[in-house]
């Protein structure tokens, strides 16, 4: 049986992850921060479907000592390193600590894996905002990269720190440049979740309005429970290398804003408003991902089109809060 560590476990992409890991047969470990143990009903809402069937690790991405214990007791076949601060917009607001736990965690992972599991295979989870000002569109593996937040910065730090354990050290090391991918888990802080949790508010009449920043800004959205698909794809190659992961095809946040709201029957000029403090210092304008890699080596392609996508996380959005208003009652 394969064991595989995932960091991040807690977050969107782990908890798929770790869903289909399980589905085929791994023994599934995560790395999850002591507190999360301690309140899981809130921390591991993602995972607790899966609880039992998990095998949960505390420690800290920035206490290396605590990373070395993990990769000692457990010896994993396949690492995932999801963990991140992945807000771009709090990266702006806190740009040290999203340097020093993007990119020393990912320093510790290595350095751990590769004194403790040297024949581990290792994920890093790459970003689109790497690109930052696009050079070319749509991008590939071989675009330069022009990162515009400390998030996109943390990125590529680590995208090369990956790459120098695979070139220096004989790492099995692979980085997936994933472009925007969404879900029902994704969090509520995030632009995508924000508007279909609001649409949803909207329409059982718990709020009247909804303030975003830039609409104009335009993505390449898939759905999160098909990339990591993808990551495991990669880690499953005789040579490890780095993939861009995208649906090829861009969408504003206007468009999703309005793929949402028409969705229930309703018109978002009645209730969106332009707010000047929700836009970025420095805006990543446009990002359009080229997958051609992925699908000739990989065999990998996403199914879910941009208004499924979007149509599943408003009805969720709305069974939660219903649910929520019948629990009131």
């Amino acid at each position: 049986m394969k064991r595989a560590l995932i960091t991040g476990i807690t977050g969107q992409d782990g908890s798929y992850l770790a869903e289909l890991l399980l589905e085929k047969g791994y023994e599934v470990h995560g790395l999850v921060r002591r507190v999360a143990i301690e309140d899981p009903e809130h921390r591991l809402w993602r995972i607790l479907h899966l609880k039992d069937r998990l095998k949960l690790h505390a420690a800290s991405l920035e206490s290396l000592p605590s990373i070395y214990r993990v990769f000692q007791a457990v010896k994993p076949d396949e690492c995932y390193h999801l963990a991140a601060q992945s807000f771009v917009t709090y990266s702006f607001e806190d740009e040290f600590s999203t340097l020093n736990a993007n990119i020393n965690g990912t320093h510790h992972v290595l350095a751990a894996l590769r004194d403790c599991a040297p024949n581990c295979r290792f994920y890093f989870a790459a970003s689109s905002e790497m690109f930052g000002k696009v050079a070319q569109m749509p991008q590939n593996e071989l675009t330069p990269f022009h990162p515009r937040s400390a998030y996109g910065i943390s990125k590529v730090a680590g995208f090369h720190l990956t790459r120098n354990y695979r070139e220096a050290y004989g790492v099995k090391a692979s980085s997936g440049i994933l472009y925007n991918h969404e879900s029902p888990r994704r969090g509520f802080e995030f632009v995508t979740r924000k508007i279909t949790s609001h649409a949803a508010r909207i329409k059982l009449g718990l709020a009247k309005e909804l303030r975003l920043g830039n609409l104009e800004s335009r993505r390449d959205w898939g759905h999160a429970r098909e990339y990591v698909r993808a990551m495991w794809l990669m880690l499953q190659q005789d040579e490890a290398e780095d993939f861009v992961i995208a649906t090829g095809e861009q969408h504003s946040v206007r468009e999703f804003v309005e793929a949402a709201f028409s969705h229930l029957g309703l018109n978002y000029h009645d209730h969106v408003i332009i707010d000047p403090q929700l836009l970025r210092p420095a805006d990543v304008e446009t990002l359009l991902g080229d997958a051609t890699k992925a699908k000739r080596k990989l065999g990998w392609s996403c199914r879910v089109k941009f208004s499924e996508l979007v149509h599943e996380m408003v009805e969720a959005d709305l069974r939660l809060l219903a649910g929520s208003q019948r629990g009131a009652v």
